[in-house]
């Protein structure tokens, strides 16, 4: 019996895909193996040249430690790599490109296996920290129309596709009694339905109607996405308590100067005003986003811009990227007039919003303590106590000896301490 392990680098996306590979592999035939599988599979990033460095060091590390087994990459880093005819050095038995995933296990046993295995008709736990804890990652869209000027993901994954409704759905309900919760993922939200004639909240209310899964969140949801329509829907559908207010909204930047040269197509107040709408309906909502520092031509001030920006905002929490520069992209040629931060710079202005980061989010947690909420168990422990995520994806350590693992209840928070939120479990009555 042929074995596999499947890893997967950088967005939500990306792990929605390699939950889709380890459950079509299993329903192939092929069995989970950590250690030592025939074959590995890698889905790869290529957002910085970080994430392209990280995939390339697991490719060697595992051609050393298991030189028998094969491996197939795929992703963005793997589309780049064969684009650029990259991939002479790299110790790979098999590429396949983004055009081509969804027919990643066939192109497999084709190529690899030599032909396709039995059918087992089902497939078990493949030690994935979201299905083992009640949740399942759905990918509802791929591509972008966007071409922001940092960004190489259009060039690698397409224009926009979307996944229909009706197959998101039947995919939903075929997911098993155990899945608590939904993640949709995707490139870009706006773009979803763009080719189906669909739109998002569609999406959530045919969810919210027709399946009985018990929360519903995004991966992250674009700026362009919350428009007055997504507010008012938001609003209606708040006393549901079944969409998870929870708002991952990637800015890139506070300074309208540099969101212009990223062609990201609003400026920070067109944003301010959507988000603190947002923290209105739902003070409890957890906002976050992704920013991005020493972009071209960032001044002293324009990075002031981005700290007073973030530290005046509702948002809560934010993940600091440094600009990597990416062949090809319009910053490739855009470098050739503009001035790019040094990396001393950029390291510098990095750890000065991980510092306001920190402050920020430990204000949001301690804003939580004494509400009650649902909470969603999941697999980490830390002595007595059980790891859950409550109703806007803040995790509450609980105190419990049951393995809760997957399972929803009602608790309240009560403390905040060493970084963490801990809370008890709402016993009810009789």
């Amino acid at each position: 019996m042929k074995t596999f392990y499947c890893y997967s680098f950088g967005c939500r996306v990306n792990q929605a895909e390699k939950e889709a590979v380890d459950r079509e592999m299993q329903m192939a035939g092929y069995v989970v193996d950590v250690r030592r599988p025939d074959i590995t599979i890698i889905n790869t990033c290529a957002i910085t040249h970080k994430a392209e460095r990280e995939a390339k060091q697991l490719i060697y590390k595992l051609k050393r430690e298991n030189p028998g087994g094969q491996i197939l990459v795929t992703g963005c880093s793997a589309t780049y790599w064969k684009k650029n005819k990259l991939l002479k050095d790299l110790p790979i038995d098999l590429v396949v490109d983004n055009i081509n995933k969804e027919f990643l296990v066939k192109i497999l046993q084709k190529r690899l296996s030599g032909r396709a295995l039995h059918n087992l008709g089902g497939y078990a736990s493949v030690g994935d920290k979201y299905l083992n804890s009640g949740r399942a990652l759905i990918k509802i869209q791929d591509g972008c129309q966007r071409f922001c000027s940092y960004c190489i993901v259009p060039y690698l994954r397409g224009n926009p596709r979307s996944e229909i409704i009706q197959n998101l759905e039947f995919r939903i309900k075929n997911l098993g009694t155990n899945i608590k919760e939904v993640i949709f993922t995707a490139i870009n939200t706006e773009a979803f339905g763009f080719d189906t004639g669909e739109t998002l909240i569609q999406l959530i209310q045919q969810t919210l109607t027709d399946s009985t899964v018990s929360r519903i969140s995004f991966g992250s949801i674009h700026p362009w996405s919350i428009n007055d329509e997504f507010l008012r829907y938001y609003k209606k559908i708040l006393p549901l308590k079944r969409l998870v207010n929870f708002f991952h909204v990637p800015i890139q930047s506070g300074s309208n100067k540099i969101l212009n040269l990223m062609k990201r197509g609003y400026s920070t107040n067109d944003i301010s005003l959507k988000l603190v709408k947002i923290r209105k309906l739902n003070p409890y909502a957890l906002i976050a986003t992704d920013v991005i520092v020493g972009f071209l031509d960032e001044s002293d001030r324009d990075f002031q811009d981005t700290y007073d920006f973030l530290k005046k905002s509702p948002i809560s929490k934010f993940h600091i990227f440094r600009f990597s520069n990416r062949d090809n992209t319009a910053a490739y040629y855009m470098k050739r007039n503009l001035k790019e931060p040094s990396v001393s710079i950029k390291i510098k202005r990095a750890k000065i919003l991980a510092k306001l980061n920190k402050e920020k989010f430990e204000a949001f947690q301690r804003l939580n303590v004494g509400r009650s909420s649902q909470a969603l168990f999941i697999t980490n422990r830390e002595g007595d106590y059980q790891e859950s995520i409550i109703d806007n994806q803040l995790p509450v350590f609980v105190e419990t000896k049951s393995d809760l693992n997957g399972q929803l209840r009602d608790i309240k928070i009560l403390e905040y301490k060493n970084d963490k939120l801990f809370g008890k479990i709402i016993e009810k009555d009789g």
